[in-house]
């Protein structure tokens, strides 16, 4: 039969049902999951395009985040980032407000005698510093250029002045750092995603005579995504030959990349197509397997923000109970007068088409295939009798 042609099944040897078994994981169907049948795979990428996955028993995981600390101050959460940056600031005016305050008791400027050359005490290392919230406020202007005229350092103390110099130069670079820190975080591209939308569910339909996976993808803004291309990757358990399992292998769904259709102009919502034939992962795939199977497909739109130039990426999936099989997606373009108009009312709607094949891409091109050698093997034979008949004609004559 046609199916047994196109197909081969593979069986797990013995020793490899045995090591998947005592690993906890489970059979159903000849295919090997990580979770019960009855339950439902953990999604590799989340709808809002975060991806779910944590990472444990890394090794000086803090050495490496701080050697890396600009990405690691713009990647951590705002409340986080803004604890950081009060607490860079009051430290430092902590740190050099105690320097003052040491410099100045050690040189006695907290005495009655020192109050000015005027009185005829000695000169301070500070003016009008009289004790530790007097060098803190000193440090505070310090730092921050204030200047409010009231305190100041003087030539007596070298180390005074030398701390001031160290403070101003701090000051700078810690500004420049927190400063340069919020901005990139502020600027992020990855802001850009909240306005790029994906259809809540994809689709499996015929077009053009093919049967194709398709799902839409929007842009809520006036401004444009530049060079923007998509890409998908199918993502599910495997077991190679040797009997190796595999419990995430990534296989590259073709949405265009060689004739280009890959490259949107998203001015308008586009519906991505991917074509399910012989080289697609999902050639096997019917309506039945897909009501049974675990996978989840992964789809990648990239492009560079027209208002900074910067690139970004905004991802989301489609598991198996999220893919409609004979399905098509409203339109939402109609012309208005002189321009068209967009209804995202109907952006994640779709409608049944019942015409649509129940089988697999595979068994629909084999019968087809089958149907047209029976046709050409019935129009060969018709050939055939007529040759006989016209040469026993002809023989008669």
């Amino acid at each position: 039969c046609c199916v047994s042609r196109c197909s081969a099944s593979y069986i797990l040897p013995e020793e490899e049902r045995q090591k998947i078994f005592g690993s906890g994981l489970w059979m159903n169907n000849g295919k090997i999951l990580t979770r019960g049948s009855s339950q439902l795979r953990s999604r590799f990428v989340k709808k809002n395009g975060q991806c779910n996955v944590l990472f444990t028993n890394m090794a000086e995981k803090r050495q490496r985040y701080l050697a890396d600390i600009f990405t690691t101050c713009v990647d951590i959460r705002w409340r986080y980032l803004l604890l950081l940056f009060c607490c860079s600031f009051l430290l430092s005016w902590l740190f050099f407000g105690i320097i003052f305050y040491t410099v100045s008791l050690a040189h006695g400027d907290f005495e009655r005698s020192a109050v000015g050359k005027g009185d005829g005490g000695r000169m301070p290392c500070v003016l009008h510093v009289q004790g530790f919230v007097g060098a803190l406020l000193f440090s505070m202007e310090t730092q921050t250029t204030i200047g409010y005229g009231w305190r100041c350092v003087t030539e007596e103390c070298p180390v005074a002045i030398v701390t001031v110099v160290i403070q101003s130069i701090v000051g700078c670079i810690i500004d420049s750092f927190m400063i340069g820190t919020i901005m990139a975080k502020m600027a992020r591209p990855k802001k850009r995603n909240q306005t790029l939308v994906f259809s809540k569910n994809a689709v499996i339909a015929l077009r053009d005579g093919k049967l194709c996976l398709m799902w839409r993808v929007g842009n809520l803004r006036r401004s444009h995504i530049v060079e923007a291309h998509v890409r998908a990757q199918l993502i599910r358990s495997y077991v190679t030959a040797e009997g190796e399992f595999i419990p995430l292998e990534q296989t590259d769904l073709n949405v265009g990349y060689d004739e280009g259709t890959d490259r949107l102009f998203l001015v308008s919502p586009l519906v991505i197509v991917h074509e399910i034939d012989r080289d697609s992962p999902l050639y096997s795939l019917s309506r039945a397997d897909l009501e049974t199977d675990h996978f989840e497909i992964v789809v990648i739109l990239e492009g560079m923000v027209e208002a900074t130039a910067m690139t970004t990426q905004f991802r989301s999936s489609y598991i198996a109970r999220e893919i409609l099989w004979g399905h098509r997606f409203e339109p939402v373009i109609y012309e208005d007068r002189d321009c068209y108009k967009v209804d995202y009312a109907r952006f994640h709607k779709t409608y049944e088409v019942p015409s649509t094949t129940q089988l697999s891409a595979r068994d629909t091109f084999c019968y087809e295939n089958e149907a047209v050698l029976s046709c050409e093997e019935e129009d060969d034979l018709q050939k055939h009798r007529r040759r006989s008949d016209f040469k026993a004609a002809h023989l008669k004559g």
